[in-house]
């Protein structure tokens, strides 16, 4: 009796044995597969880089804004939504302000610069040769870094996009829609080369049109009403190119040329919304999704810079403003669309 109790005894530890031994092993293969888990998990992790842009942009108005929301588009769209990190910061207009934020852009290191018109540029220019640097809404990119052999590449670490609409076709619609005019005023900022640049070409066009033409220049904020208001007196059309002083400040302007019915053409759409009867315009939204999608290229893809030509929008749109055509009695020929 004692040796069956015995052996009953010694069966039933071995049984509890082989259970703990099995139990054991299961353990051990969950520990396994879960670290295994956690170290793929945190390749997957180390293999997403996350990407910092810094954008710069000289002034908040419709057409910038408009192209850095292209930008931002491209890139998320491009690289995913959670691989793109954006610190966005506004001068104001104030180029010193662009110095500032670039700086610090550089200091932290970015892995690429966006440049929202022509002193971010500059300022970007000046501060870095290593980190990539991207233009947008610069009219001429040989004007604003000062290039005098132009090949249609900056070189080094700076590209972009140019907004430069067509200046003789501008010129031509000034023409078709004012045929009896006789004089033109070119109305802009005079810190702003590009505009300067724009002026000094589109008054060649206009000189072969027949048109007598006189420039009417502002140098900030504090004078656009007052030089606004010699322009109206002294011209039958107004010209207002792509300006970043004149976009800041269509309200004022169109107090003062709406009264004194004098028409603006205007060099983009922003301004034209504000203050114009017509334009010759592109899409700045359609051109910082293109600067966008160079940014991929050269975070995602390895694209070099250095070679990146300087790009164009690819197509203009005459448009007109509904209203203050409207008020100045003035009926768009066939083929204008009205904006908005």
């Amino acid at each position: 009796m004692k040796k069956a109790v015995s052996l009953m005894m010694a069966a039933a530890m071995t049984m509890g044995l082989a259970a703990c031994g099995s139990s054991a092993s299961t353990d051990t293969a969950a520990s396994t597969a879960d670290a295994s888990s956690t170290t793929e998990a945190a390749e997957s992790t180390a293999d997403s880089k996350v990407y910092r842009v810094g954008i710069c942009q000289l002034v908040q108005h419709e057409a910038l804004d408009a192209a850095t929301q292209g930008f931002k588009d491209a890139l998320v769209e491009a690289l995913g939504e959670g691989n793109v990190k954006f610190d966005e910061q506004n001068a104001s207009g104030d180029s010193a302000n662009c110095a500032t934020i670039v700086n610090g852009f550089v200091s932290s290191n970015v892995d690429l610069i966006l440049a929202n018109a022509t002193a971010p540029l500059q300022a970007a220019a000046q501060a870095t040769a290593d980190i990539p640097v991207l233009g947008t809404s610069v009219t001429d990119y040989a004007t604003a870094l000062d290039i005098s052999d132009w090949t249609g590449t900056v070189g080094g670490n700076i590209s972009g996009t140019s907004d430069l609409a067509p200046l003789d076709q501008q010129a031509a619609m000034i023409q078709e829609l004012f045929p009896d005019a006789k004089t033109v005023g070119l109305l802009y900022c005079s810190a702003e080369p590009n505009s300067v640049y724009q002026c000094d070409v589109i008054e060649g066009y206009l000189t072969q049109e027949g048109y007598t033409v006189a420039r009417y220049a502002f140098t900030d904020t504090n004078d656009v009403t007052s030089v606004a208001q010699t322009a109206a007196d002294n011209s039958d059309v107004i010209y207002i190119p792509t300006d970043n002083t004149a976009a800041s400040n269509t309200e004022a302007i169109a107090n003062v040329v709406l009264p004194a019915k004098v028409p603006v053409v205007a060099g983009e759409e922003g301004i034209c919304n504000g203050c114009g009867v017509a334009t010759l315009s592109i899409s700045y939204y359609d051109l910082g999704h293109a600067t966008g999608e160079m940014a991929a290229k050269i975070l995602a893809k390895g694209g070099d810079i250095s070679t990146m030509p300087v790009e164009y929008a690819p197509n203009v749109t005459k448009k007109y403003n509904a209203a203050n055509c409207e008020a100045l009695g003035i009926t768009p020929p066939d083929g204008y669309e009205a904006i908005g």
